[in-house]
């Protein structure tokens, strides 16, 4: 059951000092299922946001997106033509954390949308061309992932040989990604600062401008062409003119051979779709991922594609691609989770739990001076005194006890971006 949007006003004040809050009302954007979130009006004229996780992976997912937000310092930010969100406080609840960030004002739109008018079109591709060209020093100082080239291709070596290890991958498939990946030209460029899991709903937007860019849980330093495919992969009327606004913020420093590359991490979601249903041991997503997998052959086989380069023959066209993805149980499995379609693994299984398993929200102490407009909450009622028996030390020990726990998961997530960056 999710928390209600009370609970989480008066948590906001325990974690911002001084805060006092007018109205509020439950948001939506993004949560998807993973998070209970509550938009805050402030005396102040300030709009906040407050989201806790429902499951361990959104808290995890959370805790890395803290410490890539706390890594963009003012200088970082005065380089993007938008905005990224700002931390503000956070504060624990019944095991985990809340986070409070600035509100940040847009509106989402599918890739076709984004795509359909040119002018909405070039911002999307100067933005991301900005994020592309950032100074990479913070991303090491934050102890963030930086791959280069070599482990890019690497690591696309091993998720083919762990999708042929499964014995479902088709011949023609498995020796298409093989010649790609033994295409040396095909991995001839240069690493950028990436958001690594850059997809349509990250981005918000007012007018024709890209106002904002959400979901930072894998910024890294890696290939750019990890950010692209959702763009190369959408229908709009002036997809190209993204493209063609991307490279002119490149300034001729994207690689000929990265739109390419795009596509095939495209392809590849259909292996990460068919190991995911390999490690559930789910039956009908490894039949459906089977299934793509197949639908992709064809397609090579008709030869209905681009070409990817001399050595590895056609790609699955763009139109392709999409149609093989929108459709599957994983789409459904990401609206769920609140994740995006380039990760690095699909673990769905504690929210596939959580119904069962859900933690309680806490009785909230309602003497705490927050004015609230009641005609924003519906149904809701504001939240009773608490009644918990226990004595107010073992409520601060436990308070204390999930405050270090949160402090502890963002320094693990640092400490084990660290650690890939230096394997």
């Amino acid at each position: 059951m999710a928390r209600p949007p009370l609970t989480l006003a008066a948590l906001a004040t325990a974690a911002v000092p001084g805060l006092e809050v007018r109205a509020a009302r439950s948001h939506t954007r993004r949560s998807q299922g993973a998070y209970d979130a509550v938009e805050l009006e402030c005396v102040d004229g300030r709009r906040l946001l407050i989201r806790a996780p429902r499951s361990q992976s959104a808290e995890t997912e959370q805790s890395a997106d803290l410490v890539a937000i706390r890594a963009m310092t003012p200088g970082i930010r005065s380089r993007l033509p938008f905005l990224v969100p700002d931390f503000v406080g956070q504060a624990p609840i019944a095991g985990t954390r809340a986070i409070v960030t600035e509100f940040l004002h847009g509106a989402v739109q599918s890739a076709d949308e984004l795509t359909a008018y040119p002018a909405l079109a070039a911002s999307v591709g100067a933005a991301i061309a900005a994020l592309h060209s950032l100074p990479s020093g913070f991303v090491a100082d934050a102890g963030l992932p930086r791959h280069s080239a070599e482990e890019a291709r690497d690591e696309v070596v091993a998720l083919i040989g762990r999708a042929a290890d499964t014995g479902r991958l088709p011949a023609a498939i498995l020796r298409r990604w093989e010649q790609a990946t033994d295409d040396e030209a095909l991995w001839r460029f240069r690493t950028t600062v990436v958001n690594g899991a850059l997809s349509a709903d990250s981005i918000l937007v007012g007018g024709d401008s890209v106002t904002a860019i959400l979901g930072w849980s894998a910024l890294s330093v890696g290939d750019p062409a990890r950010d692209l495919h959702w763009l190369l992969t959408s229908r709009g009327a002036s997809a190209e003119v993204a493209l063609d606004s991307y490279l002119a913020g490149r300034a001729g420093a994207a690689d000929a051979h990265l739109p390419q590359r795009a596509l095939l991490y495209g392809e590849l979601e259909l292996a990460r779709w068919l190991l995911h249903g390999v490690d559930e041991r789910n039956q009908a997503i490894v039949d459906d991922a089977v299934g793509l997998l197949d639908g992709l052959a064809a397609s090579v086989h008709d030869h209905s594609s681009e070409p990817l380069s001399p050595e590895t023959g056609p790609i699955l066209a763009v139109g392709e691609v999409e149609r093989l993805l929108e459709d599957t149980p994983r789409e459904h499995a990401q609206r769920e989770a609140g994740t995006t379609l380039l990760t690095d693994s699909y673990d769905f299984s504690e929210l596939e739990r959580r119904e069962a398993g859900e933690r309680p929200a806490p009785a909230m102490d309602a003497t705490a001076p927050i004015p609230l407009d009641l005609s924003d909450w519906g149904d809701a009622t504001p939240p009773a005194a608490s009644q918990d028996p226990r004595s107010g030390h073992e409520e601060a020990a436990d308070a204390a006890t999930a405050s270090g726990r949160a402090d502890a998961a963002d320094a693990t997530v640092a400490q084990e971006r660290r650690n890939a960056a230096s394997s």
